[in-house]
């Protein structure tokens, strides 16, 4: 830890955001390199995160199931793209005993070599779509819609906690249509889904639509992504859903037979958000003093902390207690081994939205001092106004997150005509930046090599938006967002 404290934002921001991580006990690394031990307050998070979306999915008709973390090497090879995307990233198990090696160790037992190598799930498309070509027959049997929460391997090379492991914690949702029309529909349903979710419960505001072909996912048709802009102007993608035609259930003969008796290959989906949305959260709301937390999906809403000498410690805590007992997802911290400064940083750091301080002179006025972790505004409330005011608070505090976010967003969002001027807001302001595109691959990868930033989606409003691209020159039919990304 650092003893310091956090390191600021405009001294060191990686730091800074290692910084919070570690002092808000969200997670630390593993003994396992790239993998992080999420810690018990990052873990709650994560569970009104899974919880409230899980609720969502739900009542769109998508049911849960597990798939297995092992899939055989041959089915990754069967769709081609799918493949050549995450053939880098594979974890490969090839034997399955160890041995004792003489010397107090153990080694790998050489007779223990598997049949066929088996792939840790980088994600699960392929040992899904083998079950469903048996599950799936007949157009009584579609549409196929499930899910599941799961963790997946992806053997990374550069590591930072949330936002790139090598494992970590995800939900991916599949489903399986009988017409192009339907899985569309299926694919536009889910990124509007985790568009209100981040807008509504992590006060996160977003921009969302189609990613370019070199961004899209492997053996996908089309991918659209949700994106995020963080406090130093990069943009952060932590939803997708991939719009994958006919590739899978033609690579894994998945077969149904139509009302008129034809056998025909169905039109699939696949949609997915995971624990990068944690960093997310510290990436945009997160100050000099640690984590800030949109009251919706913090896990603890308020604190109270006592403040008392000894000869009131009873009166206190007994005051205290009646006033927990108004409140709704609050926790009474009557911790003996820590003076209330020290609390009062603690609870800064992890984020908790309200903090309620009670001693002897709140007592003597027949009230408490409520404090906002966002503004650290303080103020003096009666007893019996204490839970409509916390509640009026926890809203302001969801409201003034997202709106700070907004208007920051809206301030680092710039609109160019010519390269040079694309360059320049790239390299001294960042942010997002909305320029013509032809299109070309060869177009975008300049952009790339020159600037570091990628095509981070086609919104709706740059649909149809016609002019030049800043690179050749072209005429082009849209506008793209452009950002350095994560």
């Amino acid at each position: 830890m650092n003893k310091k404290g956090i390191t600021t934002r405009e001294e060191d921001y990686s730091k800074w955001y290692l910084d919070i991580v570690d002092q808000a006990d969200l997670a630390e690394n593993s003994s396992v390199r790239g993998a992080m031990v999420i810690k018990p307050h990052g873990y709650a998070i994560w569970e009104n995160i899974q919880k409230t979306l899980d609720g969502k999915i739900k009542e769109h008709g998508v049911v849960n199931t597990y798939f297995p973390l092992l899939i055989p090497k041959s089915f990754l090879s069967r769709e081609a793209s799918h493949v050549k995307g995450f053939a880098k990233e594979c974890a490969i198990v090839t034997h399955h005993r160890l041995i004792d090696d003489g010397k107090g160790g153990v080694v790998v037992d050489p007779d223990s070599k598997l049949e066929e190598e088996l792939v840790i799930r980088p994600t699960s498309e392929t040992v899904m779509y083998d079950t469903f070509s048996r599950w799936i027959t007949s157009w009584r049997d579609l549409p196929l819609q499930i899910n599941q929460w799961a963790n997946v391997m992806r053997w990374e090379m550069r590591t930072r906690p949330f936002l790139r492991t090598s494992e970590f914690l995800w939900q991916e949702g599949h489903t399986v249509h009988e017409t192009k029309e339907e899985a569309v529909e299926e694919v536009l349903w889910a990124l509007n889904m985790y568009k209100s979710f981040a807008e509504e419960y992590l006060a996160m505001p977003v921009i969302a639509g189609k990613k370019s072909q070199m961004e899209k996912f492997a053996g996908a048709d089309d991918t659209y992504g949700v994106e995020a802009l963080m406090q130093d102007g990069k943009a952060l993608q932590f939803g997708t859903s991939h719009d994958l035609g006919q590739n899978f259930s033609k690579a894994f003969n998945i077969l149904y037979t139509d009302k008129a008796g034809k056998q025909q290959n169905p039109w699939q989906t696949s949609w997915g958000v995971s624990t990068r949305m944690m960093g997310a959260l510290i990436l945009v709301h997160g100050d000099d003093k640690g984590l800030v937390l949109p009251p919706k999906i913090s896990p603890i809403k308020s604190v109270i902390v006592p403040i008392y000498s000894d000869s009131e410690k009873d009166k206190v805590l007994q005051y205290s207690e009646k006033v927990a007992n108004q409140l709704e997802s609050v926790k009474l911290d009557n911790r003996e081994n820590m003076s209330p400064g020290a609390k009062f940083n603690e609870l800064e750091k992890k984020g908790i939205p309200v903090r309620i301080e009670i001693g002897p002179r709140d007592i003597s006025k027949k009230g408490v001092t409520l404090v906002r972790r966002d503004t650290g505004e303080k103020e003096f409330v009666k007893v019996k106004k204490v839970a409509n005011r916390v509640e009026e608070i926890l809203e302001d505090i969801q409201n003034n997150l997202y709106n700070t976010a907004l208007t920051r967003r809206e301030d680092n969002t710039h609109k160019v005509s010519s390269y040079d001027e694309f360059k320049d807001v790239i390299k001294n302001k960042k942010g997002f930046v909305k320029a013509h595109w032809c299109e070309d691959p060869k177009c975008e990868e300049k952009i790339k090599e020159d600037t570091k930033a990628t095509t981070r989606c086609l919104t709706e409003d740059g649909v149809g938006n016609k002019g030049k691209c800043i690179v050749c020159g072209k005429e082009c039919e849209n506008e793209w967002t452009f950002a350095i990304a994560y």
